[in-house]
């Protein structure tokens, strides 16, 4: 596993807002090819979907369709097991990565002040779970297992 927490992020925790406050109502995309070397660099690869709420639309700044993770047990958050985060292929390849964006305006530049999650992608294993790791355009796939134990 491969969990890379930004710089964004870890001041985040260390401060009042902890992790569940930072990254409350995010988003997650999927990338091809290898993870950046943290998460504070630009994104590198193709994107090949976002994964919502049910799929849903989503817009940084709403609550909307945003993801949430589930209260923290023995060091370890994950996935609400009652929420199906989905997306739909916007772009064919073989996943490689994922980013868990926070809720603020994020285009994936690089930065230091945005709190973000990289993170293992793989079909039975990895940080990241998929119902299937070769994305097809408009196919729906879901994220089935997501663990963050940070660094």
């Amino acid at each position: 596993m491969t969990i890379r927490a930004s710089t964004g992020l870890k001041n985040a925790m260390l401060g009042t807002v902890g992790l569940k406050g930072a990254t409350a109502n995010g988003v997650l995309r999927i990338y091809s090819g290898a993870q950046p070397a943290s998460a504070d660099a630009a994104v590198i690869g193709t994107l090949l979907m976002e994964v919502t709420l049910d799929g849903g639309a989503f817009s940084h700044g709403s609550p909307t369709n945003g993801l949430n993770w589930d209260t923290p047990v023995n060091g370890t958050t994950s996935k609400p097991v009652a929420d199906t985060w989905k997306g739909t292929g916007i772009a064919a390849g073989v996943a490689g990565w994922g980013r868990y964006y926070s809720n603020p305006l994020d285009d994936g530049s690089s930065s230091t002040s945005l709190a973000r999650v990289d993170m293992s992608v793989g079909k039975g294993t990895g940080d990241l779970q998929l119902s299937n790791v070769n994305v097809a355009v408009a196919a729906p796939i879901t994220v089935d297992v997501a663990i963050l134990r940070l660094p």
